[in-house]
């Protein structure tokens, strides 16, 4: 049987004699049991060493199975074990500071820390990113990353071999997913994304993934950001954000595209989706926002957003077939939801449904331009307690014609704070067993998703964290 450190035929181990060279005399006994001098002949035939010649790295150990490798123990920084790694592997990280960025260009493999608040991706204020995925199947788990002048997780299939050509990672142009197909499958979780330059966690033209159980503060544009990807097939729950310019962010983000049971609270705006004619795949369509807290989003000590938007608790631009249903949104000065166009894009055919506001500026505004009027919009069964701002109807599907609209109500934005200088996250909890659980798998994600069984949130939602 193979034990995964085979030698070539005849080849000497570590520590054994090599053979003598062809020629070199050697004392043989002769039959009359005196000595007499010989050729020794070799002992690799031609054949032999052709093969030898053709393995990979004959002599040295092979690996068979998945392999678990170890950083600092096996590997000093985490660059070098990605670098090594091999589908089906675990990256194992023990505490420390680790300041690189890590790529990680091999499909299947699992990224994780044994201490979700010692294991530190550091990018210094200097280095764009923390972690860059480009591999399909790639689980980043329960570490930090923070201090990057862009992203702290960015996965994404547009990808040069480097930092990747997402918005915000290579300088920005219009990218094309016919030539950089989506990423197929990943997983984010129990990670800490804190004092980022642009966005946390960031997944660009990737499918089939699932973001759950992180804690994102401090970024400059969104905390976690999900974009251009048609059907999607993301799972975005159980997420923290908060002092961030945006909590979530979804641009171009359609079909089987779900957010659910996150914290959205104390950032500039808790949750966007909008359409962009930026990045590919206009119009945003076909989102799912059920059972988020949506509640504070007013906080002066988190980055100013380049638009100024404050006080507000969703907001949808440009975007069509949405579901927004069982949110609390409470507390959000300017606005809790409002409705709006984005260029020439209406919105359409939005269902705001079972939702229960308090104490926001205004609960619900519709706010579609002249030049890209809604249709379609509708409320129901929600617990509404300030007036609602246009011509919305009061249940669902909305009848035809142009629905009417009011002005977004508007705040002075303070003037924010720069995204080193924002608060560092407090400790998070550990995933459990970190340090004994097998790789986890990125196939087949997100799996079936429960949205009848998700309901209004307390307003202690993930408090705790």
């Amino acid at each position: 049987m193979p034990t995964g450190r085979e030698k070539c035929p005849d080849r000497p181990g570590k520590g054994e004699p090599s053979h003598p060279a062809v020629g070199t005399p050697e004392p043989s006994p002769a039959k009359s049991g005196t000595l007499s001098p010989v050729l020794r002949l070799p002992r690799l035939a031609p054949a032999v060493l052709l093969v030898c010649a053709a393995l990979p790295a004959c002599g040295a150990p092979e690996r068979t199975g998945a392999t678990t490798l170890r950083v600092p123990a096996d590997y000093s920084t985490v660059s070098d074990a990605a670098d090594a790694a091999r589908p089906g592997d675990l990256i194992l990280v023990s505490p420390g500071r680790y300041a690189e960025t890590v790529r990680i260009k091999t499909a299947d493999v699992t990224l994780r820390g044994t201490d979700r608040n010692a294991v530190v991706i550091d990018g210094e204020v200097r280095r764009a990113n923390g972690v860059v995925v480009s591999a399909p199947g790639v689980s980043i788990e329960n570490l930090t990353v923070r201090n990057n002048t862009l992203n702290g997780v960015l996965v994404t299939g547009m990808s040069d071999g480097g930092d990747g050509l997402a918005k915000g990672s290579d300088g920005y142009t219009k990218l094309d997913p016919a030539k950089f197909p989506p990423l197929q499958g990943f997983r984010v979780s129990y990670v800490t994304a804190g004092n980022n330059g642009l966005y946390g966690i960031y997944a660009f033209d990737a499918q089939h993934g699932v973001i759950e159980r992180n804690y994102v503060s401090g970024s400059a544009d969104s905390g976690i950001y999900v974009g251009q990807c048609r059907p999607c097939g993301i799972l975005v729950q159980d997420n923290v954000a908060e002092r961030n310019a945006v909590g979530y962010e979804g641009t171009n983000a359609s079909g089987d595209m779900y957010v659910l049971r996150n914290r959205f609270s104390g950032n500039r705006v808790g949750l966007t989706s909008n359409s962009d004619y930026q990045e590919a795949l206009v119009p945003q369509s076909g989102a799912t926002v059920v059972g988020n807290l949506l509640t504070g989003n007013a906080e002066p000590a988190s980055p100013a957003q380049a638009d100024g938007g404050f006080g507000i608790g969703l907001g949808i631009a440009g975007g069509t077939d949405n579901l927004v249903a069982r949110n609390r949104v409470e507390g959000n000065p300017a606005v809790g939801i409002v409705l709006g166009s984005a260029v020439d894009l209406p919105p359409l055919r939005n269902r705001l449904i079972g939702n229960v506001f308090g104490g926001n500026g205004s609960d619900v505004v519709f706010a579609a331009s002249a030049r890209a009027p809604g249709t379609g919009n509708c409320l129901q069964d929600n617990l509404l307690t300030t007036t609602v701002p246009g011509g919305l109807p009061f249940s669902c599907p909305a009848p035809g014609g142009t629905q009417p609209s009011a002005p977004v109500p508007r705040m002075n934005p303070p003037r924010g704070l720069p995204f080193p200088d924002v608060a560092a996250p407090p400790d998070q909890p550990d995933m459990p067993g970190a340090g004994q659980a097998p790789p986890s798998s990125a196939a087949g994600l997100p799996g079936p998703v429960d949205v009848a069984a998700v309901g209004v949130p307390a307003a202690d939602l993930l408090a705790v964290r």
